[in-house]
């Protein structure tokens, strides 16, 4: 049982990371107060949320005029996230934990072919940043 607690939040943070509408904060907050490891909660959420946030750039990379044909992608959205990366570039990213166009900006990413080992880096300090402040505040 222990173990499925690990494993949920990894896919809840996977799938809130994604351009599906979905959070894990507040299950991260609850696994918390249950007294579940904090450093295994805070790795599996940091993994999983940057795990969707790949899928995103790669969902980016290879089919955005796809989803938005099949109305799967609100073009809006993708047109503010695009904004906010010509506006402060390769920085944006470090946004990607923001509700509403977080995601998008790491589908963007993607659309701008943006350097992969960098995206990486820099949604691996945003998705642990933003968890780790969760984890300091409860």
């Amino acid at each position: 049982k222990k173990n499925m607690v690990y494993l949920i939040l990894f896919i809840t943070a996977l799938i809130s990371a994604t351009l599906f509408p979905f959070g894990s904060e507040a299950l991260l907050i609850y696994d918390i107060k249950e007294g579940y490891n904090i450093y295994l909660l805070l790795f599996f959420a940091t993994l999983g949320n940057s795990l969707g946030s790949v899928i995103n750039y790669f969902l980016g990379l290879k089919g955005e005029e796809y989803l938005i044909n099949k109305n799967l992608l609100n073009e809006k959205y993708i047109l503010k996230a695009k904004t906010y990366f010509d506006k402060y570039g390769a920085w944006s990213i470090l946004f990607s934990w923001l509700p509403i166009i977080g995601d998008p900006i790491t589908f963007v990413a993607g659309i701008l072919k943006y350097d992969f080992k960098k995206f990486l880096i820099l949604v691996i300090i945003a998705k642990f940043s933003r968890y780790l402040f969760l984890v300091l505040i409860v």
